[in-house]
């Protein structure tokens, strides 16, 4: 038996195997066994989006030449605006361990209400891992000093500086970076924001969260200059009106006190308390005026919002995916299987 030239018969092939039947009795049921004890290891994780839009400047002379140059991926609107910092660049905030680690303040919930408690202490305590994650963390604990995380940290805890952590604090960083992605559509200007969770209202928690501090920093960033100038002015209202009082009160008082007399000098310094006064009450209305006008600015320079898609509760688990593990793991013995039955079959062998 054997391979003639120029094709492989089928039915040979077909005969082969079924002498062999044996091996695939055994190992694809071993198999599929192994793979389901090995998969329902894994714990599962939920994934929940969100979409924001927030408002965007649109200096005059771009129009639809900006629509035109964004479809190039060149975002002229913001090379012709005021703004330094791109929503191109704003997943980028995911590296700054202060934006990170304020998210681990925030109170999330587990689906079963079970449990209620920071996302730090989510991460840190209530977090399900396979069974070799767990031995090689306690073989690795083994071997490691005890006093590593008080050489490498500030020993103060992570929110007392997010850029002076231990390692366990850096680690729990990281697994936050990893599970929140930002993306930014670069001709809508649509922000994606995409959690990760073990827990589906956690993860919800988690993108909601991420969504009010982005617009909280989108906020606090486009504001920044507007705020100082609104806190300045108002000083100098405080002033200017702090002074206008003191002078009004020092000609009232004058006047008063000099009702009768029509002495020239009692006139003279009356006028000039009077014009003093006057010119303490203009500055005070135009600081008055310029305090309006930063706050209109303020208002102005302050971004709306649009959420095209708020974050829901993940009906179901992304990750992992159980039967395509166990389904692709079975094709693959199989594959092997037959390559090992056939071998001397294709090198020409009986």
């Amino acid at each position: 038996m054997g391979k003639k030239e120029g094709y492989i018969n089928l039915f040979e092939i077909i005969q082969i195997v079924k002498s062999k039947k044996k091996l695939f009795f055994i190992s694809l049921p071993i198999t599929i066994v192994l793979s389901s004890l090995f998969i329902i290891c894994v714990p599962r994780s939920y994934t929940a989006s969100a979409m924001l839009v927030p408002e965007m400047e649109n200096p005059s002379g771009v129009g639809g030449l900006g629509s035109l140059a964004s479809s190039f991926g060149i975002d002229l609107a913001n090379a012709t605006g005021t703004d330094a910092i791109s929503p191109l660049l704003y997943p980028d905030l995911l590296n700054d361990n202060g934006f990170v680690v304020d998210l681990l303040k925030i109170k999330v919930e587990t689906q079963d209400g079970a449990l209620k408690c920071s996302y730090y202490d989510y991460l840190k305590k209530h977090q399900k891992r396979a069974w070799w994650t767990k031995t090689f963390a306690s073989v690795k604990r083994f071997f490691k000093s005890k006093d590593e995380d008080v050489k490498l940290g500030n020993n103060k805890g992570i929110f007392a500086n997010p850029y002076y952590l231990s390692k366990k604090e850096n680690d729990i960083v990281e697994a936050v970076r990893s599970n929140i992605k930002l993306a930014v559509n670069k001709k809508t200007g649509v922000i994606t924001i995409s959690t990760e969770a073990q827990d589906a209202l956690v993860c919800k928690n988690l993108a909601d969260s991420v969504s009010t501090q982005l617009q909280k920093f989108i906020t606090n960033y486009r504001t920044q200059k507007a705020r100082h100038d609104v806190d300045y002015y108002k000083m100098l209202t405080a002033k200017t009106k702090a002074d206008y009082e003191k002078s009004r009160r020092l000609y009232g008082s004058y006047s008063d006190a000099n009702m009768d007399l029509v002495l020239t000098s009692v006139r003279s310094k009356q006028e000039d308390l009077e014009n003093d006064m006057q010119l303490k009450f203009n500055a005070y209305t135009a600081m008055v005026t310029q305090l309006q006008a930063a706050e209109a600015k303020l208002r102005e320079r302050t971004p709306a919002f649009t959420m095209l898609k708020s974050a829901d509760v993940p009906v179901r688990a992304t990750k992992p995916l159980r039967m395509f593990f166990v389904l692709a793991m079975t094709m693959l013995v199989f594959v092997g299987d037959l390559a090992y039955v056939l071998k001397g079959y294709i090198l020409g062998k009986n």
